[in-house]
């Protein structure tokens, strides 16, 4: 069960999601302590489906679902939608990620809702929106990220197309949609009336590009991909030490004279070629050649302890595995112990939000399919 001292405590979720976007919108909100009840199709989340699989059980499904009830229906069955529409009656929020229409052909739009249930917050996440000549289309995160311009500038600069490793569109759509339903509560709160949120995907990805959109705008010319480096700044990226790489962000004057200082070679806080940040950009090619061959002299460790010393900031090239056994990730408690309804324990990422400076408490129950379908069914047929 959730605390009562978590913001969203008492707030009643409806979540009709498969796969990432809107199951993580819906982990969101009951991580900060909403009622999260999951309808799933009689086959369920086909994230359900995805490897690693522990006793049968999805990972992946695990790590968007913590916290939340599943009901299985067949939404084309009169008797199921009926009690599709009870459970979102009694609820305060409805999240659904369907290609746009599908809802509304079920039944269960926000045409239908609006009149008989105006104080819900119905929000929609899509590819393209619910309106538009591409709203029709679905998408992935892939089809996204290209569509967006996210692919036009990840990667080195004369390599294949290749998309953000983390899936960044399906993510930022589950976050705005979060964002917007708190938003939009806390208006219905005050004594205002809920309405429909439209989160499409490719939307909220070029709004997370704001330095390359305004890029576009004052130049008139696409971002180009720099691989790790920066357009407006250097020495910013990874460097090659004697075994392996490192990434240093000097982004301004002062640490740059410390990057001088730390490598031996002082004399280049004078050249005509690297006096500011964008200069240094500019000619960062020029200066790569010059600053990866002292790197290569010593091993990724001995360059880490120099800048830490330095105070410029530095990093490994971490794998997950590392980072999840960062001391810093410890400190936060991120890794969590939570078990799956085989009984099997596993380990998750935790809300990585501190509020008041504790850990938002984890909520590890992990719904099998289906599982809270009768219990719920018989508790709308008493309340009515």
């Amino acid at each position: 069960m959730s605390s009562p001292q978590l913001p969203l405590h008492g707030v009643t979720v409806v979540e009709f999601c498969q796969v990432a976007a809107g199951p993580f919108c819906g982990m969101l909100l009951a991580d900060f302590g909403a009622d999260v009840v999951k309808v799933e199709p009689l086959e369920g989340d086909s994230l359900r489906q995805w490897p690693p699989l522990s006793q049968g059980y999805s990972e992946n499904f695990a790590s968007l679902n913590r916290g939340k009830r599943s009901v299985a229906l067949n939404l084309k069955d009169p008797a199921d939608l009926a009690f599709a529409r009870s459970l979102v009656l009694q609820a305060d929020v409805l999240v659904e990620n369907n290609r746009p229409g599908v809802m509304e052909r079920l039944g269960l739009g926000w045409s239908w809702f609006r009149e008989h249930h105006p104080k819900l917050v119905y929000c929609s996440i899509s590819a393209y929106g619910q309106s538009g000549p591409r709203s029709g289309e679905g998408g992935f995160d892939v089809t996204v990220q290209a569509a967006a311009g996210v692919m036009s500038v990840t990667g080195e600069a004369d390599g294949a197309p290749v998309k953000c490793g983390v899936p960044v569109s399906d993510f930022t759509a589950g976050l705005y949609a979060a964002y917007s339903i708190a938003a939009k509560l806390a208006q219905v709160r005050a004594g205002g009336r809920g309405g429909q949120v439209d989160v499409p995907m490719f939307s909220t990805t070029l709004a997370i590009a704001a330095l390359q959109t305004s890029e576009y705008f004052g130049t008139g010319h696409n971002p180009r991909k720099l691989g790790s480096a920066h357009p407006r700044n250097a020495p910013y990226e990874a460097f090659r030490a004697a075994d392996g790489h490192f990434v240093i962000a000097a982004g301004n004057n002062k640490l740059w004279l410390s990057v001088c200082e730390v490598v031996g070679l002082p004399e280049l806080a004078q050249d005509q070629r690297f006096p500011t940040p964008s200069a240094r950009a500019q000619h960062q090619a020029e200066l790569k050649a010059i600053l990866e061959p002292r790197f290569m002299q010593q091993p990724v460790q001995h360059w880490l302890a120099r800048f830490a010393e330095a105070g410029v900031p530095h990093a490994p090239i971490n794998g997950y595995g590392e980072a999840l056994q960062d001391p810093q990730a410890r400190h936060l408690e991120l890794v969590q112990q939570i078990t799956l309804p085989g009984g099997v324990t596993t380990r998750t990422v935790a809300c990585p939000v501190r509020l008041d400076g504790a850990p938002v408490p984890l909520r590890d129950s992990l719904p099998a399919l289906g599982e809270h379908t009768e219990a719920l069914r018989n508790k709308m047929m008493e309340t009515t």
